[in-house]
């Protein structure tokens, strides 16, 4: 059996993997990544980019069908899925050559094949053994469906919805998380008739509750209908179309059964388990290192248990490189990391919820501020509204521990809104910065002046 030596072998070429391969051959570590698919994983092909390239077109659909309230005389006349799909599909493939290209130049090894774990310091890929000094285990995740439930046919998951070749005309979408909220924004503007059943209390349920109501009453607005607290009970398929059975008593006819309960880890079939790794329901158990139970071995993204995001496992891919490195990075805070979902309009936080907050810190304070306020929002015709979580009592200085936001953009404001969790900010320092006028960003600046008790467009 041939064998190859490495300071780093990756299994997994996702954004966690290939993040860790580049920073690791930068740090001059001799390195070997190891992807059975294409390399950029789930995010690049599956995932974060085509799904926003989605979401563009649709917001494209929505200016050219409300023209005439600003003045503009335009129509839309129509939805060209071969269009939209090359366009969407060019936009990957720009991606993916620009991403080999960079591992091609860093001097990693690239090796294309079903890698499998079988020890400590060794994987096997088609009969050929690699080892290295560290191994870093980054195999991503897959689409979940649930029992009795059959992915085929008028049933899908997110990937095989990211192929269709027209759009419904009704669709069900099951989940009312992250990707059923996107894929039921782009479906509506392009013109389908769209449900969402999911099963909790709310929409994007891991969201400061704030959020989830001002999300669906935007949706409402916009006649996404959406039942919550209701779990499916079953689905027949026919040539027409698919019928949702719910626990209601219901029943849902649609052309299309969208399945989008979340994503399980990638971990089976790999040999982790019979390797002697430590496992949780198929999730990776690690410390706060990212250190697996077994010496020299890390794992990262989505088969680590948290927040499924790639911009996650791209910053666990780099803090693995630079510790194995001796660079003894600081562990990453997970409440920390940005949380975005591109529908329209957008859902944008970072840091605590307030009950969370409430629980770690006893006494909180929150303070909301209305994008009514804001002259971008207005120009733009979004509404929503950033909320702000401070630990301590009113009149107490304290950082502000969650920032959350809904409205058209908002996404693009989390930046700011990381900078300020992340470096223990009070409404006072954030209030003496100064933000552009007219921007978004404005109404960031205007709730932490609110905060620090002297509001200006808002009253205290």
């Amino acid at each position: 059996m041939a064998e190859r030596d490495a300071d780093l072998v990756i299994l997994g070429g996702g954004s966690g993997g290939y993040a860790c391969a580049l920073r690791a051959a930068e740090l001059g570590l001799s390195v070997t990544l190891v992807e059975q698919d294409k390399l950029g994983g789930t995010c690049l092909h599956y995932g974060c980019i085509p799904t926003k390239a989605l979401l563009h077109a649709a917001e494209v659909a929505d200016a050219a069908r409300d023209g005439d309230a600003i003045g503009v005389k335009s129509s839309l006349a129509g939805i060209d899925m071969a269009g939209v799909n090359s366009y969407k599909d060019g936009v990957v493939a720009r991606l993916y050559k620009g991403l080999q290209g960079l591992v091609s130049s860093r001097g990693i090894t690239y090796v294309e094949g079903s890698g499998r774990f079988v020890a400590p310091n060794a994987v096997e890929v088609d009969g050929q053994r690699i080892t290295g000094r560290h191994v870093v285990l980054a195999t991503g995740s897959y689409p979940r469906s649930l029992p009795g439930l059959d992915i085929g046919g008028r049933i899908v998951t997110s990937e095989q919805a990211l192929t269709l070749d027209e759009v419904p005309e009704r669709v069900v979408v099951l989940g009312g998380g992250v990707i059923g909220a996107e894929f039921a924004s782009v479906w509506r503007s392009f013109g389908a008739d769209v449900t969402i059943v999911e099963a909790l209390p709310h929409l994007v349920p891991s969201e400061d509750e704030f959020c989830s109501k001002l999300l669906e009453r935007a949706f409402r607005k916009r006649r996404i209908m959406f039942k919550t607290g209701v779990k499916l009970t079953g689905a027949q398929q026919g040539e027409r179309g698919v019928s949702v059975g719910l626990d209601s008593g219901e029943q849902l006819d649609a052309d299309l059964l969208l399945v989008a309960v979340g994503r399980g880890p990638n971990t089976a079939g790999h040999g982790y388990e019979e390797a002697g790794v430590t496992l949780d329901r198929g999730f990776v158990i690690t410390d706060d290192r990212l250190r697996t139970n077994l010496p020299d071995v890390h794992a990262v993204g989505d088969i680590v248990p948290g927040l499924q995001l790639a911009h996650r496992g791209f910053a666990q891919g780099i803090f693995v490189a630079e510790d194995i490195a001796g660079l003894a990075p600081p562990p990453i805070d997970e409440a920390g990391i940005p949380r975005v979902t591109y529908c329209e309009p957008e859902v944008a936080s970072v840091g605590l919820t307030e009950a969370a907050a409430r629980e770690r810190y006893g006494e909180v304070h929150t303070l909301t501020y209305d994008l009514a306020g804001n002259g971008k929002s207005q120009i733009l015709r979004t509404s929503g509204a950033v909320k702000l979580v401070k630990a301590g009592a009113e009149g107490v200085t304290g950082p502000v521990v969650g920032v959350h936001m809904v409205g058209a953009r908002v996404g693009e404001l989390i930046g700011e809104a990381q900078l300020i969790y992340n470096w223990d900010a009070t409404a006072e320092d954030v209030a003496a910065l100064i933000h552009a006028h007219p921007t978004q960003t404005e109404a960031l600046g205007e709730a932490h002046l609110a905060l620090a008790g002297k509001p200006l467009h808002a009253h205290g």
